[in-house]
């Protein structure tokens, strides 16, 4: 590895210091994970409120994940 952080560190990171349990960080890290298969690998950086704004409608709708999800 070249010492560049892979792409779900900094989310865990975070997590980590909020001290979550390890079962919520791994389900944070899903959601990330859903989040980017959504939008065809597209890296997070490039995206913003419009994506963000699609993929929850998308559960919403065609998912029927619940808001409090």
């Amino acid at each position: 590895m070249d010492g560049k952080p892979r792409l779900l560190d900094p989310v865990r990171e975070q997590i980590r210091l909020k001290h979550y349990s390890i079962r919520t960080e791994q389900v944070y890290c899903e959601w990330v994970k859903r989040f980017i298969r959504f939008h065809h690998y597209q890296h997070p950086s490039e995206m913003g409120a419009v994506e963000v704004e699609a993929f929850l409608s998308d559960l919403a709708v065609r998912k029927h994940v619940s808001a409090s999800t």
